[in-house]
Parts: structure tokens; sequence; C-alpha cells
């Protein structure tokens, strides 16, 4: 074990991975920045995130791995012989399928009983969805994630996979949170994380809309996203603020209308901002965000992915580094004071067989 590993946050914690696609790898890849020995067991022919090497590398970099045959008497064996020995065990498979396996919660339990297991799937454990085949967007859409925000409207699918991400974020603190609680009182935890209940709790019961304004189709005025003259995009984010309306105002020479109070503004949505967009059309990306950020405006351009990349904000935080061959990579996404979070490299080759299972390293 490196020293970087012995001086993480969860230094010493062993977890034992049964996941595979998205949700639970990157649980894990967050526990295994932290510090946390992951050994992750994938199917026979490996997990088929392999088929997207990049992805795959990025999930589960730092992580042992070994491919076995839980159908197999002798491979589920030495799987359970490693659970004994773990801290926390995290499955993602559909419902029922671990128990077929004979390594869900209870099989293991019975050889660790302060185990801490969670299971990660689309609906959760129970309810009247929990048979349902699904991925991302389809746990999104019952969620009330994709609504459109008006009735002549297309629902609009997000570029990034927010159920997946919210699954393995989710699934990581809760897991610490029960690691906490095992440590303090020698119990362990059965943790059921479902994607779509994550990203209901997030639309939540609450309509996003300002109870003493009627919000029409066109959104908030100086609120969305414009494109500007040289075929780039920005997004202001003017909301309730009058501070905000009038700064934006300012800037863009419309000082007819900057003192303008949150109601009339509103009623007028449609002409305002197709006022902004005219503005906005006439001006490159990069000079309008410097001056709307001179001026205190909530403004910022969007950007691509390489973009992103070369941001001086991320790479002065310590977010975006080089990698081993010199390209950018992404470091761990919190920052802690005292044990910081390590950045491992290299995906787990692909081993087969339950002899290829990796030992736990001494604590």
């Amino acid at each position: 074990m490196t020293d970087e590993h012995r001086d993480g946050l969860l230094a010493g914690v062993r977890v034992l991975d049964l996941s595979i696609f998205r949700p639970g790898p990157y649980a894990t890849q967050l526990l295994v920045e932290m510090g946390a020995e992951v050994v992750k067991v994938e199917p026979p022919g490996g997990d088929p995130m392999r088929a997207y090497p990049g992805l795959f590398a990025v999930l589960n970099a730092g992580k042992r791995s070994a491919a076995v045959d839980l159908k197999d008497a002798a491979g589920r064996a030495a799987v359970l012989a490693l659970a004994a020995g773990a801290d926390a065990v995290i499955e993602g498979f559909r419902p029922g399928v671990v128990a077929k396996l004979g390594v869900d919660d209870g099989a293991v339990r019975q050889v660790n009983p302060s185990v801490v297991y969670c299971s990660i799937s689309g609906y959760g454990q129970t309810g009247s969805l929990v048979d349902v085949p699904g991925h991302d967007v389809n746990y999104q859409a019952w969620a009330g994630g994709l609504e459109p925000r008006a009735a002549n409207e297309a629902p609009v699918e997000g570029r990034l996979p927010i159920a997946d991400l919210a699954a393995g974020g989710y699934a990581a603190m809760a897991i610490c949170a029960a690691l906490l609680r095992r440590e303090r009182s020698g119990e362990g935890e059965y943790i059921d994380v479902g994607m779509a209940d994550l990203v209901a709790s997030w639309v939540g019961p609450v309509t996003p809309e300002l109870a003493d304004v009627e919000r029409p189709a066109g959104g908030m005025p100086g609120y969305g996203t414009f494109r500007t003259g040289d075929g780039g995009w920005v997004a202001l984010g003017v909301i309730v603020e009058d501070h905000f309306w009038t700064k934006l105002m300012g800037a863009l020479g419309f000082d007819d209308v900057a003192s303008l109070g949150l109601a009339e503004r509103v009623s007028r949505t449609t002409e305002l901002n197709g006022r902004i967009a005219a503005t906005i059309a006439r001006r490159d990306r990069d000079g309008l965000v410097a001056d709307l950020m001179a001026a205190g405006v909530p403004v910022s351009p969007i950007l691509s992915q390489a973009e992103m990349l070369q941001v001086e904000h991320f790479r002065g935080r310590g977010l975006v580094v080089p990698g081993p061959d010199g390209a950018p990579a992404m470091s761990h996404p919190l920052r802690y004071a005292h044990h910081p979070a390590r950045l491992p490299f290299g995906a787990p080759p692909l081993v087969e067989g339950a002899d290829a299972l990796p030992a736990w390293e001494p604590r």
C-alpha cells in the first residue's frame, strides 16, 4: 500500500465491489480516492464497461480486480471468503439477482455480521417498479426530471447521466456514514439506493415557480441561455434579484427598463428576453462574458468539454491535473485539508478465475 493510500481518510477500509457499468463503480471510485482498498469482482468476460476503455479507467483506477463466475460454487465461495474480511460490499444488479447468485446481504452477513452492504438499482429493492428494467433516462423520466418547462416544449435529456452519478455519490456518502456508525456501535447496515428515488427527491414536491407571480412559458427575464454573434453561447442567471437585473440592464445599455420590479419584468418576459437575445447576438462570447462579469452580473460561458479542461479555476484548485501521459485528468472532486484524496491511475487488467482474486492488503 502506498503512503498516499495509507494517509487517506478511508485508509484501512476494505470495500468489495460486485458492481458493473457506472453507478456502483463511481461510488467505489470515490472511496478508493479517499484511501479505501477496493477489490472489484467482475463477471466472466469482464465488466461490460471495458468496451469503453477510457471511461472504464476513470471509474476503476486504483482498484484490483478479477473476473469470477458467481454461478460456480467455487467462485461464489471465494468471493464470500473475501467478503468475510470486507468492511463494505456494494452491488448493482437488478433486485433479486444477488440472492440467486448467493452473495446477497443475508449470505454475506452470515460470514461477516457487521458488514455494511449497499445495493444500487434503478427503482430500489421494493415497490411496484422493482422488476422494471431501465437506464438513466428512464429513472429521470419517472422522477419528473425530464418534464418540459412548457406544454409546447419537448423533454430535453441532459448530457450527464444524472441518476447514475447521483446514485454513486449518495451510495459513497451512505457507506461512509454506516461505517462511522459501525465504528461506534459495532452494528452493520444494509443500504438500498434507488436511482429514481434520488432524482425524485431533487425534483421534490414544490413547484419551482414564484408563489406570487404567474411565470410565463418563456421563463424568467435575464435567465437562461443566449447565443452570441461568434456562434458561442452564454448563460445568464438573473432570477428575482433586482440588483442583478439592474446591473445586467446597465451593462447591455437598457437603462429604460433597469428599474423594473420583479412582477413587471416577469409580465414582459418575452419582450425583455427578446431584447437581451438580440443584443447578445451582436457580441462575441468571451468579450461579453468579461464585460458582464466586471459589472457583477451572474454570467458564464457555455463551454465545451475541451474548454472546461483549460479553465484556470479548475486547474488552480487541483481538479484538472496532468495525467501520466501529460493529457488532462480529473482528480477527486472534494478537498480535504489534512488527509488529501489520492489520484490513482490505471484500470486493473482483466484476469479470469476465482484463484486470481486479490487478497486483502494488511491494514
